[in-house]
C-alpha cells in the first residue's frame, strides 16, 4: 500500500522554526518528484516546495523567500520541510505529495496533512 504520512506540525510562535516530515512507503520513490503544499482556512491549496528524489533539482514558491528548505533522506525514505522565521501567514494544513513524471505537474499520491499554527 502506497502511503505518505506527514508529521511534525504543531503550534509555534512567530519567528520560530519547525521541521515537517513525510514518510514514504509502499513503493520505490527514486524516480518521483516530492512536493509540499499547504491550505489555509478559506483559501485554495498552494504549492510550497518540491524536490526530485534522486537529487539535482528543487523548486520553491516565491513566498518561501529562503525561509524553507526541502530535502530527502534516502536511508529513512523521508522528505523534510525545514521551516524558519515562521509567521502567522504560514498557518495552514501542510500536505506531502508525490508525482512520477518530472515534466508533468500532476501529483497523484497525497498524505493526510499536518496542521501548522503560528501564533503572533
Amino acid at each position: 500500500q502506497v502511503q505518505l504520512v506527514e508529521s511534525g506540525g504543531g503550534l509555534v510562535q512567530a519567528g520560530d522554526s519547525l521541521r515537517l516530515s513525510c514518510a514514504a512507503s509502499g513503493r520505490t520513490f527514486s524516480n518521483y518528484v516530492m512536493g509540499w503544499f499547504r491550505q489555509a482556512p478559506g483559501k485554495e491549496r498552494e504549492f510550497v516546495a518540491a524536490i526530485r528524489w534522486s537529487g539535482g533539482w528543487t523548486s520553491y514558491a516565491n513566498f518561501v523567500k529562503g525561509r524553507f528548505t526541502i530535502s530527502v533522506d534516502n536511508a529513512k525514505n523521508t522528505v523534510y520541510l525545514q521551516m524558519s522565521s515562521l509567521s502567522p501567514e504560514d498557518t495552514a494544513v501542510y500536505y506531502c505529495a508525490a508525482r512520477n513524471n518530472f515534466y508533468k505537474n500532476e501529483y497523484d499520491i497525497w498524505g493526510q496533512g499536518t496542521q501548522v499554527t503560528v501564533s503572533s
